[in-house]
């Protein structure tokens, strides 16, 4: 009961962070080190990416009518612009996909370090905030996904190649912060970032659960989807005071929260740990 408890925990934070521009896997590597989950490090290794999988369905159920290409009335059954947004997120993808073929596991036994989470929140948080001053003294110029092209969606890519490489990052906040520093409304910015994370992290999902392969323990197969029913929960929630937060209110308050969750990182394992 206790490991359910602990899953349960997880699958909130997972929730929480995954939308909000702070980086879910900072946030559970730094859980883990509190709150260890009584399993074999292969399988939280796999835990960890499989869990977002509830956190993105909660994208595709609060988004089914913009991210669904087919409909009644349309020409051939089709929604123009939704392939088209269809065919901007995949080439964002490029970049992150090729990285983490060729660098994936290079990353992940050099960069998931404290000083590399610490230090990625800190320098990200001081980048909302410079990136949110700077535009208090413009307008977007991009305020719908239509109006993305393909030139602005590689170049989001190419910020959430920086999310994959260094863990503590957070891919929303990357690609919300490359889109806004391109002159994308924030509200849009957001949605782009939610959509781009469907096939990101379904394809991460599954490629985990296939390196880990199929024997699954009963007690595994709870704790991944107690993991996975939360995440997904919580996310309907998140997502939904996201969008409401960010038509009012810039990123700061998320740039000041990285940074001190970096230093407090940065002196626990400096000197407490």
């Amino acid at each position: 009961m206790i490991e359910y408890l602990k899953a349960l925990l997880f699958g909130i934070v997972e929730g929480i962070t995954e939308w909000l521009p702070i980086s879910s896997t900072g946030h559970l590597i730094l859980l883990n080190e509190f709150v260890t989950l009584d399993v074999s490090d292969a399988f939280f290794d796999m835990f960890e990416v499989v869990i977002q999988l509830g956190a993105i369905m909660a994208v595709v159920i609060l988004y089914w009518s913009k991210l669904w290409p087919f409909a009644k009335g349309e020409k051939y059954f089709i929604k123009k612009d939704t392939f088209s947004m269809w065919f901007k997120i995949a080439v964002a993808c490029i970049p992150a996909v090729i990285v983490k073929l060729l660098l994936g596991d290079f990353i992940k036994e050099n960069f998931y370090r404290y000083e590399v989470i610490a230090g990625a929140l800190i320098v990200f948080g001081v980048a909302f905030i410079i990136i949110e001053n700077r535009n208090q003294k413009l307008s977007p110029k991009v305020n719908s996904i239509a109006d993305i092209t393909y030139r602005s969606a590689f170049i989001i890519g190419l910020f959430q190649v920086l999310a994959a490489v260094f863990p503590g990052t957070s891919r929303s906040g990357a690609t919300i912060l490359g889109g806004i520093l391109i002159g994308i409304a924030r509200p849009i910015a957001a949605e782009f970032t939610f959509f781009l994370g469907v096939p990101v992290m379904f394809g991460a999902g599954l490629m985990e659960m296939v390196d880990f392969g199929f024997h699954y323990s009963t007690q595994e197969i709870i704790i991944l989807l107690i993991g996975m029913i939360v995440s997904f929960v919580v996310s309907l929630a998140v997502i939904k005071f996201l969008m409401g937060y960010i038509k009012k209110h810039d990123f700061k308050v998320f740039g000041w929260y990285r940074i001190v969750l970096g230093v407090l990182v940065l002196l626990y394992f400096s000197f407490l740990a």
